[in-house]
């Protein structure tokens, strides 16, 4: 399976159009580097092939496959491909063509770089055969042109440094013949050229040479030994020279193979043929098959796996127990037959394997995790089908032995934080095989949520005169994003109250939102006001929300009333009424103003003390007025004590002493009482400055329309009123003396003026 997964990403790049992108890197790499070679950058290389690569990340992708990683290793901070240890290929890949260490990496954006790493090989080993010596008999009856098989050497290299072609010391009655088996590997027969003659000569010696392909080549070389024996009449005969057969995987032992037979016309123990596998045959096709040396069947006898090996070679002879024997050979290719024994295998290409994750902002066709199934049976028994089960927001896209999961929804963490999907993958095969994986996916968290304030607005009354620092209220949002993204803190929005920053009014702790006063407030300067608070969280950006809060200042009785009239000076008031007032005479009316609201600011008055019996005063509008007549003999002065309290819980009150003074000589319908006489002063003297006003602004119209029609007059800096009085009886033909040092007359005119001037003042 491992050959097709070079044709089947190839594939998947042309097909991969929606969420992820596959990139393909080649690099090679000699045998038996020292530890930590570095063989290539793949972050450059990748970067270049069009790979998206996070800056901001410190590792810029992960490894999620690696065939051989205790041989090599991509560095995830330099994105170093380098090797960990001696690489020996001849160890890793034995006798195969290709040597490829296979790696897949993936970015943070699920983009997948597939790396083939070629090992190539170096000829650093010799060709060597199993034995110092090749011992063999051959009966001098032996025709020109028997073939004889000879032991083949081993090269632990591959390819053109394996073993090529072997070397017999020349001589003209032997020669060697080259073949290939069918795993590439080569091997000589040894050929009669021509006939042999026991009497003349009964041993030979030679040398073979095996040869490698390397430049120089290497060589190893064995003795061989020909012993000439007497002829024997018949020798055992095949009837075919090569068998073809085939057996099922998981074969029980002693299943049959083959049965061999060798005739040879002979009797007795010349006709005897025993049967035996030939040299060549290696250490583990013995392990799995064995032949019966006296009737040559074949069996199995070790367990026989279609992913291990499918083909094998062997080498049987045939021969007789008669004396000087020559061996019959044939060759058995045993092919295995694939069933349907292995269940496919589902990798997810995760750090994690049980656990991926994603974030809530994905879109549909993101692709949260890349699936690589395989099976290791071949054919139908190979074939798979994956589905994902259950009824979640993502769904699985096939592309041969790769699948992507996308999403297929809208996801929210706050709403759900995780989800189990499992997987399904089914083969082709009779009986059908099946295997599941079940692995988590975690939604993480962005920062979609805003902080939501329990209630747009708050509203706190608090009572004036309160402590600076004295705790408001509290305000709470909430996020329900996770970590630094749910994280609330608070401020106060810059605001203004009465031309004052709000900072100076309240504070707020960001992380709690508890408000306090920052001054003690007073009622009658601020009834109220209103600011907002900006919640805000975490995240990178932050979101963001406000909500109003409204602070309302209670009245408190802390203000005492002031009496305001009648006017007093340290505390007391004269007023004078006359002496033939009559009953309910209006003596003076007490206003007293109190900067409360409500109770506290409605104030009434009361007399506490003094002559109370020859005075009343109305509660409400503060009237004093006569309760009897005064005569002759009543006294010229009264005193009373005036109180005007308000109606707070805790009473608070103002008092003054009003002297009340009888005059004898005022007329009770002439007199106004003080407050009346400052009335008509003050209104006697606003209109004397009124008439006086009206009378400049039209002595000036005058004097500006005069001097448009005799230039030599200019009034415009006439310093008193009587410069304006006298231009304006003297007509426009006179002349201001005040002015005359600024008008621009000449001395002619000048003296002329002066004449008229002092005729009219005669």
């Amino acid at each position: 399976m491992e050959s097709l997964l070079l044709p089947v990403l190839l594939l998947l790049a042309v097909l991969w159009t929606q969420a992820a992108a596959l990139i393909n890197l080649k690099y090679s790499v000699e045998e038996e580097q020292r530890a930590g070679t570095v063989i290539a950058n793949v972050a450059k290389d990748a970067r270049e092939a069009g790979f998206a690569l996070d800056p901001r990340q410190a590792s810029a992708f992960r490894v999620v496959s690696n065939s051989a990683p205790h041989l090599v290793d991509i560095n995830p901070s330099s994105g170093l491909l380098v090797t960990k240890q001696k690489i020996d290929r001849d160890l890793l890949c034995r006798q195969s063509p290709k040597c490829i260490i296979s790696l897949e990496v993936m970015s943070s954006s699920m983009e997948i770089c597939v790396i083939k790493v070629e090992i190539k090989d170096l000829n650093d080993n010799a060709p060597s055969f199993p034995a110092a010596q090749i011992e063999l008999e051959i009966s001098e009856a032996a025709s020109p042109g028997t073939r004889i098989p000879l032991d083949s050497a081993y090269d632990p290299d591959s390819g053109s440094f394996g073993v090529q072609t072997y070397e017999l010391t020349p001589n003209e009655l032997f020669g060697l013949e080259i073949k290939t088996r069918g795993d590439g590997s080569r091997f000589a027969e040894l050929v009669v050229e021509k006939s042999l003659d026991r009497e003349t000569q009964s041993h030979y010696s030679f040398r073979i040479t095996a040869l490698d392909g390397g430049d120089p080549p290497r060589l190893g070389t064995v003795g061989l030994n020909i012993k000439v024996t007497d002829s024997n009449d018949n020798n055992p005969v095949f009837s075919e020279s090569t068998y073809a057969v085939s057996v099922p995987e998981n074969s029980p032992p002693n299943t049959p193979v083959i049965r061999l037979n060798a005739s040879d016309p002979d009797e007795g123990t010349n006709g005897q043929v025993v049967y035996s596998f030939y040299g060549y045959v290696n250490d583990r096709t013995r392990e799995l098959f064995q032949i019966d040396p006296h009737s040559g069947l074949v069996t199995v006898t070790g367990a026989l796996d279609y992913e291990e090996g499918h083909v094998y070679e062997l080498d049987v002879q045939a021969k007789d127990l008669g004396p000087n024997s020559i061996p019959a050979h044939c060759k058995v290719t045993v092919s295995v037959l694939d069933t349907n024994d292995n269940p496919p295998v589902i990798n997810l290409l995760s750090v994690n394997s049980e656990l991926v994750e994603v974030s809530e902002s994905a879109p549909p066709g993101y692709v949260i995790a890349l699936v690589r199934v395989s099976d290791r049976d071949s054919g139908l028994n190979g074939r798979v089908q994956c589905r994902l089960l259950g009824n979640v927001p993502f769904r699985l896209q096939e592309y041969e032995s790769f699948s992507t999961i996308l999403v297929d929804g809208r996801l929210d963490r706050e709403q759900h934080d995780q989800y189990n999907l499992t997987i399904q993958a089914r083969d082709g095969g009779v009986p059908m095989l099946q295997s599941a994986k079940s692995f988590t996916v975690l939604i993480t968290d962005e920062n979609d949520n805003h902080p939501h304030f329990s209630k747009p607005y708050y509203q706190v009354i608090v009572q004036e005169n309160n402590t600076p620092g004295a705790y408001l209220l509290s305000v709470s949002a909430r996020d329900p994003d996770l970590g630094l993204n749910g994280s609330v803190s608070y401020q106060i929005v810059p605001s203004q109250v009465r031309d004052m920053p709000v900072f100076t009014y309240v504070s707020i702790n960001p992380n709690s939102g508890d408000i306090y006063a920052l001054r003690s407030f007073n009622h009658e300067q601020t009834k109220a006001f209103e600011f907002k608070v900006l919640a805000k969280d975490g995240g990178l950006p932050s979101l963001q929300s406000n909500a109003t809060v409204r602070v309302i200042i209670l009245d408190v009785n802390d203000n005492t009333p002031v009496i305001t009239a009648p006017p007093l000076i340290n505390g007391t008031a004269e007023v004078y009424i006359p002496r033939n007032s009559g009953i309910g005479y209006l003596v003076t009316v007490v206003k007293a103003e109190d900067y409360d609201e409500g109770e506290n600011g409605r104030v009434t008055y009361d007399m506490t003390e003094g002559d109370r019996g020859f005075f009343e005063i109305d509660q409400i509008n503060g009237e004093v007025r006569t309760t009897r007549t005064f005569g002759e003999s009543s006294k010229s002065s009264y005193e009373l004590i005036v109180v005007a309290h308000d109606h707070g819980k805790t009473s608070l009150s103002a008092s003054a002493l009003v002297l009340i003074y009888l005059s004898p000589a005022l007329d009770a319908q002439e007199s106004m009482g003080s407050v009346n006489l400052s009335l008509i002063f003050i209104i006697a003297l606003g209109s004397i400055a009124g008439i006086l006003f009206v009378t400049m602004i039209f002595v000036a119209i005058k004097c500006k329309r005069d001097n448009k029609e005799i230039r030599t007059y200019n009034c415009s800096n006439c310093l008193t009123i009587t410069c304006l009085l006298g231009c304006f009886i003297k007509g426009q033909n006179s002349k201001c003396l005040h002015c005359i040092s600024v008008s621009p007359i000449s001395e002619e005119q000048d003296k002329k003026t002066e004449e008229k001037v002092s005729l009219r003042g005669k």
